[in-house]
């Protein structure tokens, strides 16, 4: 359908298992990515895949400012331009653990691949997606944006301050025609998912998705393909008027 023809799109965590859908998706749909992931085997392959008329990969750290700018940049070298941002890079954290069991270690990790990382995204694409007449970043967050989750305290706090960052992005972004909004996935079938799993039940991860599948009202986890569709939705011209807010993919979880 060529939703994204000639758009320019960074996406972090581009070797994860949504931003793999999600970068596939938005290339069949005409658009250039800039790759973006500490994991270089896993881009070197998706590269491959996706051609270098289409993709380049860069690998960075996300929380690093000086790579976060330099990535950002590189889109406008390569492609000429950026019109989308995908702040999509994050990690799980201590799943199982309580707060009061979590070290400031941990805390902070996920605070800072977490949310530095979309602040650092939005500051500096902001100006080159001003330079083309606005755009789009799309954020993941999660349901854990939405609502409290015991024993995933770090990974709770930080996909809610997601959610206020992104609302003040839109809020000042706004006037410069950038749309920002958050995608918030319910559990997804990853590898993410297989690492909450055996946090919460090491003996056996099956109990703990048995657990979490229960109060899904669809009974499955989401796909990756159900939330880059959503991603792709945001990033394109369709949601031309939607900023500010919030999109689940979540199977109706938080509906209960």
């Amino acid at each position: 359908m060529n939703r994204l023809s000639n758009k320019v799109c960074v996406i972090t965590g581009a070797a994860g298992d949504i931003g793999r859908e999600a970068a596939r998706l938005f290339v069949s749909e005409g658009a250039h990515v800039v790759l973006v992931d500490r994991d270089p085997s896993t881009l070197a392959k998706l590269l491959t895949e996706l051609g270098s008329t289409h993709a380049v990969s860069v690998v960075a750290d996300v929380s690093n400012e000086q790579e976060v700018s330099d990535f950002m940049s590189l889109a406008v070298k390569h492609f000429g331009g950026l019109d989308v941002v995908l702040a999509n890079a994050g990690i799980a954290g201590p799943a199982g653990k309580t707060l009061e069991q979590c070290s400031v270690e941990e805390f902070d990790q996920v605070m800072t691949v977490n949310v530095r990382s979309v602040w650092l995204a939005i500051k500096h694409s902001a100006p080159l997606l001003r330079a083309r007449g606005g755009g789009s970043i799309v954020v993941t967050s999660s349901i854990a944006g939405l609502v409290g989750a015991g024993k995933a305290g770090p990974y709770v706090t930080s996909k809610h301050a997601l959610m206020g960052l992104a609302k003040t992005a839109a809020v000042e972004l706004a006037r410069d025609k950038i749309r920002v909004n958050t995608v918030n996935p319910g559990p997804v079938e990853s590898r993410m998912m297989r690492e909450i799993e055996h946090g919460f039940t090491p003996e056996d991860e099956s109990k703990a998705k048995k657990g979490i599948l229960s109060t899904i009202p669809y009974g499955r986890y989401v796909r990756t393909d159900e939330v880059a569709k959503m991603m792709l939705f945001l990033a394109s011209d369709d949601s031309s008027f939607c900023t500010g807010s919030a999109y689940l993919v979540d199977g109706g979880l938080v509906a209960i």
